[in-house]
């Protein structure tokens, strides 16, 4: 039995990597950790019943380190080990847990269709699972976790963009992925968007555009203003979703928020801003927000569809300057059976 939940069921652990290389930086790193520190606050808040989330820190050098110890405080268990950048959702495992084992599901990474290389993104995976202690479990496939979004009840979205490009799985056919994807993590249904956001240099990963809220229900946000160019894939990112079904045969009950607009970085170039790349804790969903006109609508949305979370924004604009936000800088160990105990 493969037991892969929805990111709301208890969680044992979060692993995150400390932004430390300034080179691939656009923003100051002294602007971009105290977002970190802000967000991962929020995530490892205990729950109203007592639960916890542990929060483990990659710090990849002295600087890395001596920054998080100082930033997080005690909140944190920090370990010295190299990686390239923070991207921990893509460059770590898949955790789930198969007859009772944890296991961690890891992709071959090739740096997001060979754009970023980065020293260390290729092994870093291996030391997450064994801090883990999870078994290790390669599939013959390239991805990452951010093209990957679970229902709980062995539904899988993604986009073809990603998971068919040529720069990632080359000669696959969309069945053959399928195939691999279900074999590896024991899901049921893979259903496929076409493609992701513009200027997503992930080629369309999942996680910024469309989130389950629990099985059957998904969200996914829609152009704000005039100028969100957007405006090109979002209605038709809607009207595919509108047309699934999952795994259980449900047909999906689509919800929507507005996205955050058109957001650019200092020389003017476009940023995938994302309300979607919210991360789960105990008690609270910590969204990223970038002071636009559209937040207080879109976690007001937010807040009437998760009664049993609180809704919380923390600023990402720093953070977006690297490519993503919250859900991308973390992967997550669902919880065993003390985790029950507390659910």
């Amino acid at each position: 039995m493969t037991y892969l939940p929805h990111e709301t069921a208890p969680q044992d652990r979060l692993f995150t990597c400390w932004p430390a290389a300034r080179d691939y930086w656009p923003a100051a790193l002294e602007e971009v950790w105290p977002e970190y520190a802000a967000f991962l606050k929020h995530a490892v808040e205990p729950a109203a019943n007592g639960r916890k989330l542990a929060l483990t820190v990659l710090a990849s050098s002295a600087e890395a380190e001596a920054s998080a110890r100082t930033t997080l405080g005690t909140r944190a268990e920090i370990i010295r080990h190299p990686y390239g950048d923070v991207w921990t959702r893509d460059t770590g495992p898949v955790f789930l847990r198969r007859n009772g084992e944890l296991q961690a599901v890891r992709f071959r990474h090739n740096g997001w269709g060979g754009k970023y290389l980065y020293p260390g993104d290729q092994e870093v995976g291996a030391r997450i699972a064994d801090l883990a202690g999870a078994r290790h479990i390669h599939v013959d496939l390239t991805g990452e976790g951010g093209a990957l979004e679970f229902d709980g009840e062995g539904t899988v979205l993604t986009t073809r963009q990603c998971l068919l490009n040529s720069n990632r799985n080359p000669g696959l056919s969309e069945r053959q992925v399928e195939d691999r994807l279900k074999a590896a993590l024991g899901v049921e249904k893979v259903l496929w968007i076409d493609e992701g956001m513009i200027a997503d240099h992930t080629d369309g990963h999942i996680d910024n555009i469309v989130r389950f809220v629990r099985p059957g229900v998904v969200v996914c946000q829609m152009p704000f203003g005039a100028d969100d160019e957007q405006a090109r894939v979002f209605p038709a990112i809607l009207r595919q979703l509108q047309s699934m079904t999952d795994a259980r045969g449900r047909k999906l009950q689509v919800h929507v928020i507005p996205g955050p607009g058109r957001f650019e970085d200092e020389d003017g170039d476009l940023l995938p801003a994302s309300y979607m790349n919210w991360v789960i804790g105990p008690r609270n969903i910590v969204v990223p927000t970038y002071g636009t006109q559209s937040e207080a609508v879109a976690l007001r949305i937010l807040r009437g569809l998760f009664r049993n979370h609180r809704i919380v924004g923390s600023r990402s604009d720093a953070i977006l300057t690297g490519g993503g936000a919250f859900h991308c800088v973390t992967c997550h160990v669902p919880g065993g059976p003390e985790c029950f105990e507390q659910a």
